[in-house]
């Protein structure tokens, strides 16, 4: 019995990965070029800043809350970064930090909201967001271009490979920030208490999981992912832009729950966020290559999955609340 639960809890994961196969190889086969080194490069390139930005919106839904300010954090970012380098000649390296700490105490500040104030996390993260688009604006209305000559070596940072395919940075980066987030969530203390908060948060107190502390944490780590998708963002446009990644995180949690994560928190896996997000970029890449489509039904496309998946989700629950 205990083995079929096992197998239960794997079913949207699998379910997603089946379906990336399904999609690539339906693409390889329609399209010369489409299974190539180059389009999987791109697919981690061109949609880094989504990952991350989701990897980080993973471990909320985990702990069975919500972020919507992510998707604002990353404009917010853009704007900030480029407005220190650029108009008051700041170095790079001295303005990610800068900004990477003050979207950790952020979300800190968020977390302490929902769990001191008894806040839903839905409306204070969505004060949040209006919050941080809201400062994006009053900055600058207007795209900022970075002309940085940090920003032109580390895009010219890479390796050509077979195929016209370029091993730049970012997809290097992209992975060893999802490495970081397996080990995370999968073998650390943290990981644990997540898990557990997302639940039963009334039981995860009673076994000794500090929820204070580990809430305000799941909100920091989740702006701070959302800054880091934005400085990640900024070099792949080269500017800062207050409405950039407009409904990114609606894009975030829809890869989270194709990904397999419940919606209600405790339970759900990194890598079927990663999967997720790739999915979606892969059913983007087919409709680019079909060159007949409208691009709008990759949102279609996306739509139907997340239903999909969360009536997956809601099968399996029910199949173990069965067997219990």
């Amino acid at each position: 019995m205990k083995s079929t639960l096992l197998k239960a809890e794997y079913y949207p994961l699998a379910a997603s990965a089946l379906l990336f196969v399904l999609f690539f190889v339906l693409g390889a086969i329609q399209f010369p070029g489409f299974a190539s080194l180059r389009v999987v490069l791109n697919l981690f390139t061109d949609n880094a800043f989504l990952l991350i930005c989701a990897l980080g919106m993973t471990f909320v839904i985990l702990a069975g809350k919500i972020d919507l300010s992510v998707g604002s954090m990353i404009a917010l970012t853009g704007v900030v970064s480029a407005t220190l380098i650029e108009k008051l000649q700041w170095s790079p390296l001295l303005v990610f930090p800068v900004i990477l700490l003050g979207a950790l105490c952020f979300g800190a500040v968020m977390g302490a909201l929902v769990h001191y104030y008894r806040i839903q996390a839905f409306i204070v993260t969505l004060a949040g967001m209006f919050f941080a688009r809201g400062l994006a604006t009053v900055i600058s209305e207007e795209s900022l271009a970075i002309n940085h000559e940090f920003y032109s070596w580390v895009n010219n940072l890479g390796v050509s490979l077979p195929g016209r395919a370029w091993l730049g940075i970012v997809p290097v980066l992209t992975v060893v920030v999802i490495i970081a987030a397996v080990v995370l969530a999968q073998r650390s203390r943290f990981g644990r208490y997540v898990y557990a908060l997302g639940g039963n948060e009334q039981s995860a107190d009673l076994m000794g999981v500090p929820v204070a502390r580990t809430t305000i944490a799941i909100f920091a780590l989740s702006s701070g992912m959302a800054a880091l998708a934005g400085i990640v963002f900024s070099f792949y446009t080269s500017s800062g832009y207050a409405l950039a990644a407009m409904g990114a995180e609606l894009d975030a949690i829809a890869a989270v729950v194709i990904g397999g994560t419940l919606l209600t928190g405790g339970r759900g896996y990194v890598l079927g966020t990663v999967i997720g997000v790739l999915l979606m970029g892969l059913i983007q890449t087919y409709i680019s290559f079909h060159g007949g489509l409208n691009s709008w039904w990759t949102k279609i496309v996306i739509g139907v999955l997340v239903l999909t998946f969360i009536a997956i989700q809601q099968l399996v629950s029910r199949q173990q609340r069965g067997t219990q």
